[in-house]
Order: C-alpha cells, then sequence, then structure tokens
C-alpha cells in the first residue's frame, strides 16, 4: 500500500512506496491536514494514509446521524482487500473478564459471544484457554456454535481466537480449543520493553526474538494459518529492537502484528508515530495487519485507538464498555462510533459493527459481568442522552442537533414511546412486549412469563411502572446464570428489640424444597446465614451494594453482591501467570430491599455452584480421554 501525506488543500497530496523503510518525511505542522489531538508535536512526523473515497456510512437526519451498513470485504488473514476498512477485534471475553469480580459462566460466555457476532465484530477473543480447564471448554464451545453460525445478511461468521503466552503448552491449548471455528486465530505474545525483559522475563533481546519466532513457527506448524503475535508493553520498547522482532515473527508466519500500550502510557500523538514508524521501518510490513491494543490507565485509549487506525492500523482491540484490567480498555462503542461521527476526518475509515446491537451488548456485558456502566459513559451511559440544563432543553425541541450528535436510536436505545402506552397494573403481555421490544429486548414464551409475572407482582404496588423499573426486572429476570437453587418464600424480623432472624426456602433444580433460619445482626445477615446453612458451600461476601432504580418510597431497589469461594476455585492470569482466586458477581431487584439482597446472593452463588460443575465435568471428561487412549 502507499502513503499519502494529506494536505489542507484536498486537491494536493503525494505518495511514497511502502517498501521506503527508516525514513522520515519532515512537513510543517501547518500544511497537514487540521486535527491537533492527533497529530505529533512538531519535532516528530508520521505518514498518514490516504484512503479513496467511500460512500458514507452515516447520513443526517433531522440533525442527529442515522446509521446504513456498508459493506465487509473479504477475510484474508493477511490482507486486507479494502485499505479503508478496519477490523474490530473484541476481547470482552478474555482481556475484559480480568477485571475483579468480572468472573463469567462458559453459558454466560457463549451468550455475550453470539450478541457479538450479531453485532458484526471481526474476532472475538474467546479467552485464554490454558487458563483452566473450563476456559478452554468455554473458547472451543464458541469455537463451534459463533465460529460456525453465520449471523446477518451478509452472512458473517466472526474470527473465534484463544490468547496463548509464548510457549507450546500454551499454544496447544488455545490451538485445541479454536480449530473447531471456520475461522480460527491463536493469539501469543511475550514481552519486548526493557523493564520487562530485566524484570520479569530475566531473558536477553536475543532469547526473546527466538523464542517468539518459534513459537509463531510453532503454532503454523498445527495447521494454524492466522497467528497474531503482540510484543507486550510494546509502548516502552525500543524501536530498533521492536522492527526486529516483528520482521522475524513474520518471516515465522504471523499474519496480524498487535502493538499494545500495555499500560496506558503513550499519548495519542506518540501512539500514533509508533505505528506509522513500524509501518515504514518494518520488513515484511506488508504481508501483515497493524493491530492496536490501547489501555486506559491515562484516560486516552479510545484516543490512543483512534490515532493508531488514521497512522495505518486497520485492526483495533476494545471491549465493550471498556471493561478489562486495571482501568481498562479501549471501549468499542466509543471507538465504532467516533469512526463513523467522524469519518470524513479519519479519511474514510469504516467498520462492519452493525450500531444498533450496541446498547443491547452494553447491557448484557454489564449484567453477566455485574460491572455497572458509569452513568456519564459516553455512547451507552444512562445521562448519555439525556438533557436537563434548560438551555439545553429548548435547543433539543428547537432541533435535536443543538446537542445531540448521535441518535440514541442507532445505538439500539428508543425511549420515545411513540404508541403512547403507559404501562401499569392493567397492561397485558402484548404491551409489555411491546415496550420491551423498543428497548430492544425481543422476547417470547417462558422468558417472558416470567418477567410478565415480576411486572405485575410490581404493578400491584406501583401505579405506573418507569422504564427504568421495567430494566431492573428485565435483568433480574433475563440476565442470570443457570439456576441451581431459586427463592422461594422468605420472612425476616429486625428492629432495636431483639435479635434479627430470618427464615428462607429455596428450591433446587430438581424441585427439591430446603427450609432454614438463622438470625444475624441484621435481616440481611441473618438471611445470607440462612441460605449458606441450605447451600453447604463455603463462600465469603467481599463487596455488597445496593441502589434505588428511581426516586420516591415504592422505587425498585438493586443489589449487586462479589463473593469468593476456596482456594480450589482459581485461573491464571493471562499476562502474569499469577493463580488468581475466582469471584463470582450476582444482582437482584425487588422493591423489598431484603428481598433484592437475596436473590443477588442467590445469583452469585448459582454462578460460583455452575462454575464448580463445568470444572467437575471437563475434569471427568478428561479422565476418561486419558483411559481410553
Amino acid at each position: 500500500m502507499a502513503f499519502s501525506l494529506v494536505f489542507s488543500n484536498p486537491s494536493k497530496s503525494f505518495s511514497f512506496p511502502s517498501c521506503v523503510h527508516r525514513h522520515h518525511v519532515n512537513i510543517p505542522r501547518s500544511a497537514v491536514l487540521t486535527n491537533t489531538w492527533l497529530s505529533p508535536p512538531s519535532s516528530r512526523f508520521f505518514s498518514i494514509p490516504s484512503p479513496s473515497p467511500l460512500p458514507k456510512p452515516w447520513s443526517r437526519s433531522g440533525g442527529a446521524l442515522k446509521c446504513s451498513l456498508p459493506s465487509r470485504p473479504e477475510y484474508i488473514p493477511n490482507h486486507i482487500p479494502d485499505p479503508n476498512y478496519v477490523r474490530i477485534f473484541d476481547t470482552t471475553l478474555r482481556d475484559g473478564e480480568q477485571s475483579p469480580g468480572a468472573t463469567m459462566t462458559s453459558n454466560e460466555k457463549l451468550v455475550v459471544a453470539r450478541h457479538l457476532s450479531r453485532l458484526g465484530v471481526d474476532i472475538i477473543e474467546a479467552g485464554f484457554p490454558a487458563s483452566s480447564p473450563d476456559d478452554l471448554d468455554a473458547v472451543r464451545s464458541i469455537a463451534i456454535e459463533v465460529g460456525n453460525q453465520p449471523v446477518g445478511e451478509d452472512g458473517h461468521v466472526p474470527v473465534i481466537c484463544g490468547l496463548a503466552r509464548c510457549n507450546k503448552k500454551d499454544i496447544d491449548a488455545a490451538w485445541e480449543a479454536v480449530r473447531h471455528a471456520k475461522k480460527p486465530r491463536v493469539h501469543t505474545f511475550i514481552a519486548t520493553s526493557e523493564i520487562h525483559l530485566q524484570h520479569k522475563l530475566r531473558k536477553t533481546r536475543e532469547e526473546v526474538v527466538n523464542i517468539a519466532r518459534e513459537m509463531v513457527a510453532y503454532a503454523r506448524s498445527l495447521g494454524c494459518q492466522d497467528i497474531e503475535f503482540s510484543p507486550e508493553d510494546a509502548g516502552r520498547s525500543d524501536r530498533e529492537f521492536l522492527y526486529h522482532v516483528l520482521e522475524e515473527v513474520i518471516k515465522a508466519g504471523a499474519t496480524t502484528l498487535n502493538i499494545p500500550d500495555t499500560v496506558g502510557y503513550t499519548l495519542p500523538s506518540e501512539f500514533g508515530k509508533l505505528i506509522a514508524d513500524i509501518k515504514a521501518n518494518t520488513p515484511g510490513i506488508e504481508n501483515a495487519i497493524i493491530s492496536t491494543h490501547c489501555q486506559n490507565d491515562l484516560g486516552l485509549a479510545t484516543a490512543n485507538t483512534l490515532a493508531g487506525a488514521y497512522a495505518g492500523a486497520r485492526q483495533l482491540e476494545v471491549t465493550v464498555n471498556g471493561i478489562g484490567e486495571r482501568a481498562g480498555n479501549a471501549s468499542l462503542e466509543e471507538v465504532v462510533v467516533a469512526m463513523k461521527c467522524r469519518q470524513e476526518l479519519l479519511g474514510g475509515l469504516y467498520t462492519g459493527i452493525n450500531t444498533k446491537h450496541i446498547f443491547m451488548a452494553s447491557k448484557m456485558v454489564a449484567e453477566h459481568t455485574g460491572l455497572h456502566v458509569q452513568p456519564h459513559k459516553a455512547i451507552v451511559g444512562a445521562n448519555a442522552f439525556a438533557h436537563e440544563s434548560g438551555i439545553h432543553q429548548d435547543g433539543m425541541l428547537k432541533h435535536k442537533g443543538t446537542y445531540e450528535i448521535i441518535s440514541p436510536e442507532d445505538i439500539g436505545l428508543s425511549r420515545s414511546n411513540e404508541s403512547g402506552i403507559v404501562l401499569g397494573k392493567l397492561s397485558g403481555r402484548h404491551a409489555l412486549r411491546s415496550r420491551l421490544l423498543e428497548f430492544g429486548y425481543d422476547i417470547s414464551g417462558k422468558e417472558l412469563d416470567d418477567v410478565f409475572k415480576r411486572f405485575k407482582e410490581v404493578a400491584e404496588k406501583k401505579k405506573r411502572i418507569s422504564d427504568e423499573d421495567l430494566e431492573a426486572l428485565i435483568s433480574d429476570e433475563i440476565f442470570q446464570p443457570p439456576v441451581i437453587w431459586s427463592l422461594s418464600e422468605l420472612q425476616a424480623t429486625c428492629g432495636t428489640l431483639g435479635l434479627s432472624t430470618a427464615t428462607v426456602k429455596l428450591v433446587s433444580s430438581d424441585g427439591e424444597e430446603k427450609i432454614a433460619c438463622s438470625i444475624g445482626t441484621g435481616p440481611v445477615d441473618a438471611a445470607y446465614k440462612a441460605i449458606d446453612s441450605i447451600v453447604q458451600v463455603h463462600a465469603v461476601l467481599k463487596e455488597y451494594a445496593m441502589n434505588a432504580v428511581t426516586e420516591g418510597i415504592d422505587a425498585i431497589a438493586t443489589t449487586r453482591v462479589v463473593i469468593s469461594g476456596d482456594d480450589s476455585y482459581t485461573s491464571m492470569h493471562a499476562l502474569t501467570g499469577e493463580t488468581m482466586r475466582r469471584t463470582f458477581s450476582g444482582s437482584g431487584a425487588s422493591m423489598d430491599v431484603v428481598v433484592s439482597s437475596v436473590r443477588a446472593y442467590i445469583s452469585a452463588l448459582n454462578k460460583m455452584l455452575g462454575f464448580v460443575s463445568a470444572m467437575r465435568a471437563s475434569k471427568e471428561n478428561t479422565e476418561k480421554q486419558n483411559i481410553s487412549h
């Protein structure tokens, strides 16, 4: 591909062949396309790719941007036929799950993966198979189902990727997990920065180059034709050494080169220059795709990701809601919507994401991980399309474009209630389902029956059911792990005159009823102790939080808890290799704060017990396979 330097005068551009290496072109900053947050300081220069004009995937109507989907080019591991197309690599199920308390069950991962496919994600990094047998099974299930099931009008099938450190055991596990997919990929990595070489790996540069080259070649020898390599902490690595490592892994068969800003240290100008320098100075780079992976430690992950795309990266690694290690990752919704909103400034770059599924993806990930979205989060936060200021409201009433640059409908959020239906205790299933469809929840059958039952219970106590009430009920019914124990009855007493007591009746998945009574420092403590006596598993409450969904004394309360088990519930951290004790989150909702708390605790216990069951089944299958061999 050629490079073009785009000037303020659109009629003038100059191209340089991509085979030129280790050259920097000095151009006055004033002549470069004005984009100050992406442009490097005056002492640094990088070339900007010149894409061909494309139809804009957004059109403006009534002040807001409307979305239409461009065609997706054919998938070739080391080449993208359309130089303007940018692949979206989602790592919610791998890096996102490294957030404390964000553990998902295998079934929850499968549900999220299905929606990511519907969203139009190009590559799904489904997990770190070597971390535990359960994770390997989860990635394998995603590869078999999601990795072979076409979705959408274009029959899109995502690439299914598994992460592996640069060793044969990890790569074997990753390949075993993803090889069942139509488009399997192995993603392997090793650190290249001096601080990591000295203090973590304790290896020389030559040793690291040899390991990287050999392990990429090993993955290739297994039959994997799509291999991604990441030089961990590339943002702080020596440039010449980085070029050399990348050159060697390309020769060994790497098809994608992911450039991580592992600690979120770089500024957009630095990261853009890093990508441009790699593109200009790495021999063989024309035979691979450059990717970005930006952490958010300084709050710059989205900005750095866009700077990388602007400088030539054609794969962007992101997570839904920006979840991930420490301060998180680049946010999928922010990156994708920013690219569509400012496409002309980014040279016509586009993705294959269907933005109408963004809101549901955000909601699903928040509920399954237990990591709720902050109200002022861009694109998907509760306040993202809220206007309280009188001046803003006046402008919105006159023309939506005065204060909204995108339409909420374009991310799948509809709060207009155009039908004029007000839900209350006399509303039926059809009215409820109609309103849920406006939110993007297409449910029927038993799921609808369960939600409708809870809706009627609340409607008997509240005159009018708000949108927030409905969302709380939906979360408490749909976004729950498989039921092992469910709450049947609860009675609690508390006050200043005596000990708090609770009586709990639980029903197991096979219909067995068990009752227990307990005392505690409060009604919630007493109820949790009663549940523990029934379930008979060790659980430690790590976090407890409650919020009122709406204002008023009759508001629904939502509760989130995080629990941990004993030392047998562990997994391996992808980057450090350390064994981590797993935590499990749960959520519940009710107009009664004690019932809400109990529902959340049972949800977390069900998730933990489901994990134990999956681990046991995986171990038994492994033993059977060993015996048969």
